[in-house]
C-alpha cells in the first residue's frame, strides 16, 4: 500500500485544527515528534494566519480573573490577587508568571496606582513578552513614582527598564499589539485631557509616540442623540499622512448608554467588521453589551445573536495554535 511522504503529510497537517493534531499525535512516533517540532509549530501558526482560519472569540464572565491580552493562541490572564498566568486555551497548557514587586512604598501615595499591562510576540529573539507599567501620585502631587518592567517567557524572568515619559491616568488599561509593539492611549502632562498613542517596541524595549491624524476621535462621541463612531487604520506604520478614515457609522438605534464600540475581527470575505459594544463607568471600560456586524458596503449594523452570553465580559480574539509555554517554569 502506498505511503504518504513527510512532507505530504506535514502539508494536510498544518492546515489541521490543533484538536485534531493533539489527537493524531497518537498515529505514531514520527507523527507525534512531527507535531511537537518547533518548525511545525510555527508553519501551522503561520499557516492560520495567512488563511484567516482557526480564528476563536472567548469570552471570559466578568470576575476575578482579567485578560491582559492575547498572542499567537497565548493568553496573558491576571487573579483579583494580581498573580499573572499565561494560558494556551488550544493545548490547555498553562504557567504561573513569578512575582514582582512595586517598589515604592503604599503609605507615601493616596489613592490607588494606575498599572497598564500589554503582551506580545517578538519574532528576532523569539520570545513572548508582557509590558507592566506602574504610576502613582501622592497628595498635591509631592510624591510620584512610576516604574516599567518587562517579562520574558524565554528567560521567565522579570528586568526593569528605562521610565516611562509620560502619564497614566487611569487604574487599569490593556494594550493593543501592531507592527511588533504594544500600544497604549496616554496623557503628556499630568493636566492633560488630550490621549497620545504610546507604542512600545518589543525588540529594542523603548517607547515612542505614534501621531496621531489631525482630526481623529479615540472615543465615541454623542452628537444630537447619535452616537458616531470613526474608526482609522494606519496603512504605513509611523507615518502620519498614512492614516484613513475607514469608517464612520451613525448609528443611534443600536447602541445606548455610555458606550466603546472595540472592532474584534473582519469576516471571512473581508465585507464586515465585527464589533463588541462594550461600556463605560468611571473610566473603566466594562466589556459587555452586545456584538454587531457592521457591513462595509451598505454601511448596515447586524446583531449577532449568542445563546447564553453573560450580561458582562471580557472577550479576546485569539487564533487556535500549539505555541508552548516554558517548559522549566512552574504550571
Amino acid at each position: 500500500m502506498a505511503t504518504l511522504s513527510h512532507d505530504l503529510t506535514i502539508e494536510i497537517l498544518r492546515g489541521l485544527s490543533v484538536k485534531d493534531l493533539l489527537r493524531f499525535k497518537c498515529v505514531s512516533k514520527l507523527w507525534c515528534f512531527s507535531i511537537d517540532d518547533p518548525y511545525f509549530i510555527k508553519l501551522h501558526l503561520s499557516h492560520s494566519v495567512k488563511t484567516n482560519t482557526n480564528y476563536s472569540l472567548i469570552l471570559r464572565r466578568w470576575g476575578p480573573i482579567k485578560i491582559l491580552g492575547s498572542c499567537n493562541g497565548l493568553l496573558a490572564l491576571i487573579d483579583d490577587k494580581d498573580r499573572i498566568f499565561l494560558w494556551n486555551p488550544s493545548t490547555r497548557k498553562s504557567q504561573v508568571l513569578p512575582s514582582t514587586e512595586i517598589d515604592f512604598s503604599s503609605t507615601s501615595i493616596s489613592s490607588a496606582p494606575s498599572t497598564y499591562y500589554g503582551f506580545g510576540y517578538e519574532p528576532i529573539s523569539d520570545d513572548y513578552k508582557l509590558v507592566r507599567m506602574v504610576q502613582s501620585h501622592g497628595n498635591n502631587d509631592e510624591y510620584f513614582h512610576s516604574e516599567a518592567k518587562v517579562y520574558s517567557l524565554r528567560s521567565n524572568c522579570w528586568r526593569r527598564i528605562k521610565d516611562v515619559c509620560f502619564y497614566l491616568k487611569f487604574n487599569r488599561e490593556f494594550g493593543f499589539l501592531a507592527n511588533n509593539a504594544l500600544h497604549w492611549m496616554v496623557f503628556k502632562t499630568p493636566q492633560s485631557d488630550n490621549r497620545n498613542l504610546v507604542g512600545f517596541d518589543l525588540g529594542s524595549e523603548e517607547f515612542r509616540f505614534v501621531e496621531l491624524p489631525d482630526f481623529c476621535l479615540d472615543k465615541l462621541f454623542w452628537e444630537i442623540n447619535n452616537v458616531v463612531v470613526d474608526v482609522w487604520i494606519m496603512k504605513e506604520y509611523g507615518v502620519k499622512q498614512s492614516w484613513i478614515k475607514s469608517i464612520s457609522w451613525n448609528e443611534p438605534h443600536n447602541i445606548s448608554d455610555t458606550p466603546v464600540a472595540v472592532p474584534l475581527a473582519f469576516s471571512k470575505n473581508g465585507n464586515k467588521v465585527l464589533f463588541n459594544i462594550a461600556y463605560k463607568w468611571c473610566n473603566l471600560v466594562k466589556r459587555g453589551g452586545k456584538f454587531v456586524w457592521y457591513d462595509l458596503g451598505s454601511r448596515r449594523v447586524e446583531n449577532v445573536g449568542i445563546r447564553d452570553i453573560p450580561t458582562s465580559f471580557d472577550v479576546e480574539l485569539y487564533v487556535d495554535s500549539l505555541v508552548p509555554l516554558n517548559s522549566n517554569a512552574p504550571q
